[in-house]
């Protein structure tokens, strides 16, 4: 990927800021897990696959959750295309989709459940899919 010239210093710095880890939604969903008395691992590497992590994972029950941000992720409803260095955008943003496909597909190889969610999705009803899949992972013989 080319490298970008920032289109503003504003722009630059706002970006640097940008967390890629407890931000407000899985926080959110990770206290109301927590709550229900669930018990999980968070930024958890994904087996065989360097510098990547799961969210939020149950590890005997091979159950990995990913909390996506819109903008970062491609979110159907919410992504947005910047204009600046727009082509450089749109290779940055396929190239992260293409990667959280690939880690799908690396995880439920290797026998895992993965649910991944938007950050725009209700933490209550995200906390609740993922308590209906932690149990039905516990019945699994």
């Amino acid at each position: 990927m080319p490298d970008a010239v920032p289109s503003s210093a504003s722009v630059s710095a706002r970006m640097s800021r940008q967390g890629s880890r407890d931000t407000v939604p899985e926080v959110a969903v990770r206290k109301l897990l927590h709550a229900a008395g669930l018990r999980y691992r968070v930024n958890v590497p994904v087996p065989g696959m360097p510098r990547r992590t799961i969210d939020i994972a149950f590890g005997r029950a091979k159950i990995a959750v990913f909390m996506d941000g819109c903008f970062w992720h491609g979110c159907p409803q919410h992504a947005t295309h910047p204009k600046a260095n727009a082509e450089w955008w749109r290779t940055k943003l396929d190239k992260n989709m293409a990667r959280d496909r690939e880690t799908s597909e690396h995880l439920i190889a290797a026998g895992w459940t993965v649910l991944r969610f938007w950050e725009h999705e209700s933490p209550e009803i995200v906390a609740q899919e993922i308590a209906v899949a932690r149990q039905a992972a516990a019945q699994k013989p």
